[in-house]
């Protein structure tokens, strides 16, 4: 059986369960909008962020298996090297929220948490390098991250030096804590020009459009010029409602979204959640078929130090994951929604 036809044969034997079915999803044939001249994420990224599955779980003392610490990255990024995700593609570690020190040092530079990162940021890059993989980080573009972390409004051009100085290989801008609509757009802009004068190659993942939704409809165009990916709705939690509202606003703004998406810039949905708790065996072949027919980046958030084989066996699908990574880098679009 073909690739395709097993992601159609997967898809299709939904069909009857879904409130709402992809009949059929074809690719856009529009031309693409220029993309970030970085000449990464040429087929979307893959990888693993903790944000999903771990949060902002800081303690360590009651919680030492599940706290966002160097011992948690550590342990992943053996797995990843050993298990076969990198062998598939899955090659980015990427750190979200919570890593930081609650102050900058006293050269203005973002620090790890000494207590939960005691090598620091640097150390942590050089062992996931030494496993074949990279490391991803997060920031953000305002006063402060979403959990009240230092922000990087004020501090673009040292936070984008300081970050290739660890040897970082992507960076999640988040877009909390901002005063204006320019301020988002300015600081977005702003650090992806500070990141390519870095000299080192850093896929930049906005949250850009997130943010201008409630008030502006996003210039796509523009963003791609600036990003590597973007996140265009709110944050996926482990359910079905929540991979069902990501779908229903993707297909919903899909004549907006589709045609800029292409190599070097992609439409990001948001997190992989297979292999947790909250869907059902179906529900977790759906999501992953999608999210391979939508180009989306492909950043799994769950625990794979304990992920059950049949989870595995999915996420490790070398067919469907060859839809994902097609070089030409189509995103299929819904045709038709039958009831």
């Amino acid at each position: 059986m073909t690739a395709t036809m097993k992601l159609v044969s997967s898809v299709r034997r939904l069909g009857c369960v879904l409130a709402f079915c992809f009949l059929a999803l074809f690719l856009w044939g529009l031309p693409v909008a220029r993309a970030l001249d970085n000449g990464l994420a040429m087929t979307p990224t893959m990888g693993w962020l903790h944000w999903e599955r771990f949060m902002c779980n800081v303690n360590c003392q009651e919680e030492p298996d599940s706290c966002v610490s160097e011992k948690l990255f550590l342990q992943i990024a053996e797995i990843m090297a050993s298990d076969g995700w990198k062998d598939v593609g899955y090659e980015y570690l990427c750190i979200d929220d919570c890593w930081m020190a609650p102050e900058r040092d006293s050269e203005g530079r973002l620090q790890a948490d000494s207590k939960r990162f005691p090598g620091g940021i640097r150390r942590l890059a050089n062992y996931v390098h030494s496993k074949g993989l990279k490391l991803g980080i997060y920031a953000d573009v305002g006063n402060k991250t979403c959990a009240g972390f230092p922000g990087s409004f004020g501090y673009y051009d040292i936070d984008a030096e300081t970050f290739a100085d660890w040897g970082v290989d992507l960076l999640k801008f988040d877009g909390c804590y901002c005063d204006s609509i320019k301020h988002l757009a300015d600081g977005y802009k702003h650090m992806s020009l500070a990141l390519n004068r870095t000299g080192r190659s850093i896929v930049y993942s906005c949250e850009w459009p997130l943010y201008m939704w409630p008030i502006f409809k996003p210039n796509y165009t523009e963003i791609r010029e600036y990003c590597n990916h973007w996140r265009n709705f709110a944050d996926v939690y482990d359910s079905w409602q929540s991979i069902r509202s990501i779908l229903d606003w993707t297909t919903s703004n899909q004549e907006r979204i589709v045609p800029v998406a292409g190599p070097g810039g992609w439409n990001d949905p948001d997190m992989l959640v297979i292999g947790n708790f909250g869907l059902s065996r179906d529900q977790q072949i759906t999501q992953m078929a999608l999210w391979a027919i939508m180009a989306a980046p492909l950043l799994m958030s769950n625990d794979l130090r304990h992920i059950s084989l049949e989870a595995k066996a999915l996420l490790q699908d070398k067919d469907v994951i060859a839809i994902n990574q097609d070089p030409l880098g189509k995103q299929g679009y819904r045709l038709r929604k039958v009831q």
